[in-house]
């Protein structure tokens, strides 16, 4: 519940694998690993979802806060281990081109999904629509992970949790990384391009 929070709500939070938490939770309900009330498994995992889907929306209100008190101050702000200004602004660009639904898309984006609230509040959007988009995003999120867990540890089976479980991290870990690559790759081809054109 905090790393859900915290990944949404606060800027440290860019970090945190809350796309495969999620789909892991799913999977340990199924198997019955988490149920400290002793419900019953699909009781459980609607228990779960309710409590999360509101850890979701108030990190988001809270970001949207941040960035509606802190404003553009923050694009000032140094980078540093527990700030990064270059997915502020990528977010902020994603939000110029897709507007008010970055709020829900931005959910299922590794590190944009910390920025995007924040983007929302500096941008003044109006509190009322913002809420529409966050409940919304909040939910449809934290639902399809989690159950996206719970079938899969259906279909899988308690035995194969520990390779569903690489399974989901390898794949929530692959968007930053192609990411990185790209960036990596494009900046490298603008620096020969500005090498040849000095030359």
């Amino acid at each position: 519940m905090t790393i859900i929070f915290a990944e949404t709500g606060l800027l440290v939070g860019f970090f945190l694998p809350g796309d495969s938490l999620l789909v892991t939770a799913g999977v340990l309900v199924n198997a019955n690993l988490i149920n400290p009330l002793g419900l019953s498994t699909f009781s459980n995992l609607l228990l779960m979802n309710a409590v999360l889907c509101v850890m979701a929306i108030v990190g988001d209100t809270v970001g949207y806060s941040i960035g509606y008190k802190a404003g553009p101050k923050l694009f000032n702000r140094e980078q540093s281990l527990f700030f990064r200004r270059d997915y502020l602004i990528a977010t902020q660009k994603f939000y110029e081109k897709h507007g008010g639904k970055t709020i829900v898309l931005a959910r299922f984006m590794p590190f944009a999904r910390t920025f995007a609230p924040v983007v929302a509040g500096i941008g003044k959007m109006s509190y009322r629509r913002f809420i529409m988009f966050n409940v919304f995003g909040g939910i449809g999120w934290v639902v399809s992970m989690t159950f996206l867990g719970y079938f899969l540890g259906k279909v899988l089976g308690a035995k194969d949790i520990e390779k569903v479980v690489y399974l989901i991290i390898v794949i929530s870990v692959m968007p930053p990384v192609i990411g990185a690559i790209k960036t990596h790759l494009a900046s490298k081809k603008a620096a020969a391009a500005e090498k040849a054109k000095s030359s």
